[in-house]
């Protein structure tokens, strides 16, 4: 049982392993697509495969659709070469649910995968003419937050972004620069309008999105490397619209047991590749079959009825309320916390944290205690709800191999959203006040006793990568475990840094409390666990 076009031709044998799959005519589809395509997403990862893939491969399945998607990848190339090429597009969705049941979906509806390389001339220029095509309704992107900044952690452009803005749009090297060249060419070939639609796991997705696409485009202007109206056709909502998203998925990196279980039913080809910059990729998906994509209803192209494959589609007030729910409080916060604990205490699994009473009393308080008190309800979807099936339901999924580790990553990227922002609802109360958050602290301290990296027990351990480490680490360098000296004077730069927290400690009250937990916890082995339980008793 091979994953490709040819592997799949023996459907009976796949279908009686217990596969769905694709009822169309695949290569109808893929012929309708190159001719008119209608959605192209940058970002070839999990996320993607396991989510809006499926969305459209359930569309097509159902014939509300008939047409696939087109794939773009900007990052890591050795994705479309080692793994969508090989397997013509193809790979397996394995839905881990949480009553221990495994839905295994071979997934088609990716029809045409490219590299957003403006080196390679075949691709890149593929890239352009689906841009100048009128068909073209949206382009998507699951690329990272980090993905969509032009500058380094000192606010300082980005090398390759700094010289694309200086050369224009004929052969850019950086990731939105190579972006804004095909928005280029859209508009040359008769401003045609676009959606740009950020579906990345952050605050105001399309305000990032947007703020550096518009950069390059008034660079351009300014240079005099592009038409003086471009700058004007990305500003114009009626032409090109940055739409905000809410998306939610938890799609961990492919696990080894569900490797060695779709092995057992025969199918090759199965081992996971790890590229030369690092990413783990493999032809399969181990998801969660909980789900949500909420995106503003703002496509001045059109767009398909994607609402009837789950996908909620609303106003951008509504997002808005929606994305702080989750982001800020009922889940992104409730995952961080479990990340940095779960790191110092050796834990290799978020599910295994949550039979912690001390872990599962911290992310309830965090989420009922001290986070709901300053959220919006959304309307479309209740906050209490959504905490209730995430630490009832999602996070203690035992059949989900997500990691503390790979959770912790770029942390110090989110903790001024997933923390920042219900301290500033506390800040702007009449009726709050930042002196009752006891909790949210002691994540900020354990972080900081994370940096040190050296779990609860002394043992040195690998932090996940972070593009601030260089900066963080050598501060906390001086402090040691079982040390009883004052922390305040050293952690100082970093307690004050509001690009961290989203606010200076100092001015919210919460330094000192911070440095108190942080102290409790470098007392020796066994504190961290120690002040978890004592705080959270």
């Amino acid at each position: 049982m091979q994953l490709n076009e040819n592997g799949l031709q023996n459907r009976t044998e796949w279908e009686a392993k217990g596969y769905h799959l694709p009822s169309y005519s695949r290569k109808e589809v893929t012929e309708r697509t190159k001719e008119n395509p209608f959605w192209i997403h940058f970002g070839a990862g999990n996320i993607f495969r396991a989510f809006q893939a499926n969305v459209v491969q359930n569309l097509l399945n159902e014939g509300v659709l008939d047409r696939g998607l087109i794939v773009a990848e900007g990052f890591d190339y050795e994705i479309i070469e080692k793994m969508n090429l090989p397997h013509d597009g193809y790979s397996i969705l394995a839905t881990l649910k949480a009553n221990g049941s495994v839905e295994k979906n071979v997934v088609g509806s990716v029809v045409e995968s490219l590299t957003l390389d403006s080196d390679n001339e075949m691709s890149y220029g593929r890239l352009k003419e689906i841009f100048t095509k009128d068909s073209l309704q949206m382009a998507s992107f699951t690329i990272t937050e980090k993905g969509y900044s032009l500058t380094d952690g000192k606010g300082t452009l980005l090398p390759s972004v700094a010289a694309d803005m200086e050369q224009g749009p004929d052969a850019p090297q950086s990731y939105i620069g190579k972006v804004v060249a095909l928005l280029y060419t859209r508009y040359q070939a008769g401003a045609k309008p676009i959606a740009m639609v950020s579906m990345d796991n952050c605050s105001h997705n399309g305000d990032k999105l947007y703020a550096a696409v518009s950069a390059f485009a008034k660079k351009w202007v300014e240079n005099k490397l592009v038409d003086a109206g471009f700058a004007a056709y990305i500003d114009d909502p009626a032409s090109v619209s940055f739409p905000w998203s809410m998306i939610d998925k938890i799609t961990p990196r492919p696990d080894a047991s569900v490797e060695a279980m779709l092995k057992s039913d025969g199918v090759e080809g199965l081992d996971p590749v790890i590229t030369a910059k690092n990413t783990y990729i493999a032809p399969f998906v181990n998801a969660e079959e909980c789900e949500y994509l909420v995106i503003e209803d703002a496509f001045p192209n059109g767009r398909p009825e994607l609402e009837k494959g789950g996908l909620i589609f609303t106003d951008r007030e509504t997002v808005d309320k929606v994305e702080k729910m989750k982001v800020c409080t009922c889940l992104n916060p409730l995952h961080t916390a479990l990340a940095v604990f779960g790191c110092l205490l050796e834990y290799e699994l978020i599910s295994a944290e949550m039979k912690d009473e001390a872990l599962r009393k911290l992310v309830e308080r965090i989420g009922y205690v001290e986070g709901l008190p300053v959220v919006v309800n959304p309307g479309i979807l209740d906050p209490k709800e959504f905490i209730d099936t995430v630490l009832n339901v999602r996070i203690p999924n035992p059949f989900m191999p997500d990691t503390p580790q790979r959770i912790a990553t770029d942390t110090s990227q989110k903790l001024a959203i997933r923390f920042g922002e219900t301290i500033k609802a506390y800040q702007n109360s009449p009726d709050l006040d930042t002196a009752d958050l006891k909790l949210i602290p002691l994540v900020f301290a354990g972080w900081l006793r994370y940096l040190m990296a050296v779990d609860d027990k002394g043992n040195s351990f690998e932090l996940s990568p972070d593009p601030l480490l260089d900066s963080l680490c050598p501060i906390l360098k001086p402090i040691t475990l079982g040390t009883t000296m004052d922390v305040e004077p050293i952690l100082k730069p970093i307690l004050e840094n509001a690009n961290i927290f989203g606010v200076n400690l100092y001015e919210v009250n919460m330094a000192k409390l911070v440095c108190e937990y942080f102290s409790e916890m470098i007392a020796g082995p066994g504190s961290v666990r120690k002040t978890l339980e004592t705080r959270t008793a």
